[in-house]
């Protein structure tokens, strides 16, 4: 018994710490989307981001998710926590992403601060955590959402559309004739690096949530986890890269590697339930969602810098929704979860986001924005030799 409670205790320390390498991943990614004079304020929101996160989770989200410090007794409970904390940042890091380029920082962090004590840990409670929905019609407890299609993503995502419609596009980005102006990603490798610590950190991210691994029955489903979340990157990043030639006579790596991230969210929410071909299909049609969705997005003016509404908000979904199609789960149930979390999440972030810009202002002037985020809210820039393009 003890031999099992500190391999599967050493298990959980070592997925969170892969998971910790998703902050730099999407610092990373982020930076390198958006334009160079916004990428000192983009480094600083994901660190504020991972630190304010985590410590309002340590402080009220995580007692408040799931009830006690003492529910845990196959694991060390602080290896436990150190597991759920590692989360908690990426659902305020896809927002976060989406308003790049236009959203100043103290609202963000105060943001922050309510969605690690509160918003987050509601959403853990009515499905991983004590529950307080047991019994009532709401109670989605029955979900199947391994490591949080729906739980993280789409809540993440859901979160970054109330903060789009509240703070409306950068400068610039649409035309008045509606054409969309293109601002073209400023460091490609750091996109590419970013993107590959996220993949990385998934390893950790869903393996991790298999809970122990000191059994060969566990042993073999983390191996499993991993492998099919692997898979459905890979078939994303294959099947983005063949629709954009299709589409576009072009390599678009930003896309290739959106298709990845897109087949990952998708697979998140069961890899543990699928044979190992299922994920291809999975994570093919999470890429094919991601190119379909992130012109959809443009045509309705919600700037995404970093795609992450195709990304992480419709993969979510998608991704929850076909637990259903190819497991044995209920899809009735995974549908009931999909709407319940978007039912909470979405109109409690406009409250909470527009009741922030009313006394803080979310979004930078355009005058700001033509500055650049760096000068104005940093007083610094990640590249002062260069010459920026407005």
């Amino acid at each position: 018994m003890e031999i099992h409670y500190v391999i599967d205790t050493f298990f959980s320390i070592f997925a969170m710490t892969l998971i910790i390498l998703m902050v730099p991943g999407f610092a990373m990614l982020e930076a390198g989307l958006v334009r160079t004079k916004n990428v000192t304020a983009v480094l600083t929101v994901n660190t504020m981001i991972y630190a304010v996160a985590s410590m309002a989770f340590l402080l009220i989200g995580y007692t408040y998710a799931f009830g006690s410090w003492d529910h845990q007794e196959s694991i060390n409970k602080y290896a436990f926590f150190l597991f759920q904390m590692a989360f908690v940042g990426k659902v305020i890091n896809i927002m976060s992403g989406g308003v790049s380029e236009r959203s100043r920082i103290i609202p963000l962090v105060i943001f922050t601060v309510i969605v690690g004590a509160f918003l987050y840990p509601t959403i853990v409670n009515i499905t991983w955590g004590a529950n307080f929905l047991s019994g009532t019609f709401l109670d989605i407890s029955e979900m199947h959402d391994l490591a949080g299609s729906t739980v993280i993503h789409s809540t993440g995502g859901w979160a970054l559309v109330a903060a789009i419609l509240i703070m409306g596009p950068r400068r610039g980005r649409y035309k008045k004739s509606g054409a969309v102006q293109v601002i073209p990603a400023s460091n490609i490798p750091l996109v590419v690096l970013g993107a590959f610590l996220l993949w990385i950190g998934w390893f950790g991210f869903n393996g991790g949530s298999v809970g122990a691994i000191s059994s060969k029955e566990n042993a073999d489903a983390v191996a499993l986890t991993i492998m099919n979340t692997n898979t459905a990157g890979l078939a994303g990043a294959i099947a983005a890269w063949l629709l954009t030639y299709f589409r576009y006579k072009k390599f678009d790596i930003t896309m290739i590697l959106n298709g990845a991230l897109g087949g990952l969210v998708a697979i998140t929410a069961a890899p543990d339930l699928y044979d190992i071909h299922t994920p291809i299909l999975i994570g093919a049609i999470g890429a094919a969602l991601v190119v379909l969705f992130v012109p959809i997005f443009d045509k309705l003016k919600m700037d995404d810098p970093v795609g992450a509404l195709s990304v992480h908000l419709v993969n979510g979904i998608w991704g929850t929704l076909a637990v259903g199609i190819f497991t044995d789960v209920s899809f009735l149930t995974q549908l009931k979860g999909v709407v319940v979390v978007g039912a909470i999440v979405f109109p409690l972030s406009f409250a909470i986001i527009y009741s922030i810009n009313k006394v803080f202002r979310l979004r930078a002037e355009d005058e700001e924005q033509l500055e650049g985020i760096d000068s104005i809210e940093c007083g610094m820039e990640a590249y002062p030799e260069f010459k920026r393009s407005i």
